[in-house]
């Protein structure tokens, strides 16, 4: 694709597979991106993202409403509404609401994995393992 692209949450693709609403914006598939891509995670009080790493790609986050906890590697840090974190290659990273509101996080992956497959490898087993992972590329 050539020029400007915009893409609505409301119209993007929704995964639930690894927990809350991951909603990949900006990507491969989406916009022809080929350093990385953009999304967004809703996550309702008690919902969590499923713990993994990403063994290519460093993952930065903005939490945009809210309040989570984001464990990377064992150690819990809780992130609020406009603090950032970065998620470094290989540290295997869990977010979670323990909070009574909505949280809404933006994030960031980059550089690309050579495919989707190869780009997250699942550390905890994703509470809905049947429903389909965000489409990121091809």
């Amino acid at each position: 694709m050539s020029g400007p692209v915009k893409i609505s949450m409301e119209n993007a693709p929704v995964s639930t597979r690894l927990g809350g609403t991951i909603r990949p914006l900006l990507t491969p598939k989406s916009v022809g991106a080929s350093s990385g891509f953009l999304g967004t995670m809703t996550l309702e009080p008690g919902e969590f993202i499923a713990e993994h790493y990403h063994p290519y790609s460093e993952e930065f986050m903005f939490v945009a409403q809210g309040e989570i906890v984001v464990r990377i590697d064992g150690e819990e840090i809780v992130a609020r509404a406009n603090e950032a974190m970065l998620v470094p290659k290989f540290g295997s990273h869990r977010y979670e609401n323990r909070g009574s509101e909505t949280a809404l996080i933006v994030f960031q992956m980059a550089p690309l994995a050579p495919s989707p497959e190869e780009g997250h490898v699942e550390v905890e087993k994703p509470p809905f393992p049947t429903a389909t992972p965000p489409v990121v590329g091809q």
